[in-house]
């Protein structure tokens, strides 16, 4: 399904609540430490696609090695939904499995190596808007 569509999402308790566009529905499945250990699966975005809709006051950052990438989740339940994503500064990396309905089946998941990132990042950067 490559036509646009827009979905919301948000945290487990409701505190966070987001807006996306969705021009490409293709996603990818890092298996680097962090995405592993949370199960996230990347969505990236333009920043102008996403929109936080309720609940900044409920986020937290966490960041770690070169500090780049802004791990964003909600302080109340935990959950990471989104977050700004060092190999895409200027965009939004929204976890698929955040959005509302279940909608990952709409969704091609391409697999990328991020246990090996710096040998890759190209690969990803080139797939991804």
């Amino acid at each position: 399904m490559n036509e646009p569509a827009i979905y919301e999402g948000g945290c487990h308790c409701g505190a966070v609540r987001f807006r996306v566009k969705v021009d490409n529905h293709q996603a990818t499945l890092c298996n680097c430490s962090i995405c592993t250990k949370k199960g996230f699966v990347h969505l990236i975005v333009p920043d102008f696609d996403f929109t936080l809709l309720q609940g900044e006051e409920s986020l937290t950052t966490y960041t770690f090695n070169t500090g780049t990438a802004k791990h964003k989740f909600c302080r109340t339940c935990g959950i990471h939904s989104f977050y700004r994503p060092r190999s895409h500064p200027e965009g939004i990396s929204v976890n698929i499995r955040c959005l509302d309905s279940d909608v990952i089946d709409k969704f091609e998941i391409v697999r990328f190596d991020g246990r090996n990132w710096e040998k890759n990042i190209e690969n990803l950067r080139s797939e991804v808007p």
